[in-house]
């Protein structure tokens, strides 16, 4: 599974879809195989405000423990309980229905810091 273009990504192997002003979060495939198999997922609550580089969530797996953390600044909206009470969903569609979480996106905040597919593409064929 290719990262899709249309996203952008933190070095931190979260992806960001913007939709308006409303920002989509989850974690890539890389970070999901990395893990192997997660086996917990914990978000931050709605109504909490982030900054980039806020931890926003944890994940699991047999293998390691891994934070997630916000790539953009706002306030968090939405979280998808479905991705929490079924770990499949970021297992096997982590750009899909295994999105973590929503941000309202903070006044002039951006995606600009945050790497195209390529970008974090290069930056993974280096793991």
């Amino acid at each position: 599974m290719s990262n899709p273009a249309t996203l952008r990504y933190a070095t931190s192997h979260e992806w960001v879809k913007l939709d308006g002003d409303v920002a989509t979060v989850g974690v890539t495939k890389f970070a999901v195989e990395q893990l192997t198999e997660p086996t917990f997922l914990e978000l931050k609550k709605v109504g909490l405000t982030v900054k980039p580089g806020d931890e926003i969530g944890i994940i699991e797996s047999v293998k390691s423990t891994s934070s997630i953390y916000a790539p953009v600044a706002g306030q968090v909206v939405e979280v998808n309980a479905a991705a929490v009470n079924d770990l499949a969903k970021v297992n096997d569609d982590p750009f899909g229905s295994g999105w973590m979480l929503k941000i309202q996106l903070a006044p002039g905040a951006t995606l600009d810091h945050l790497l195209t597919a390529a970008q974090y593409d290069a930056q993974i064929a280096g793991h």
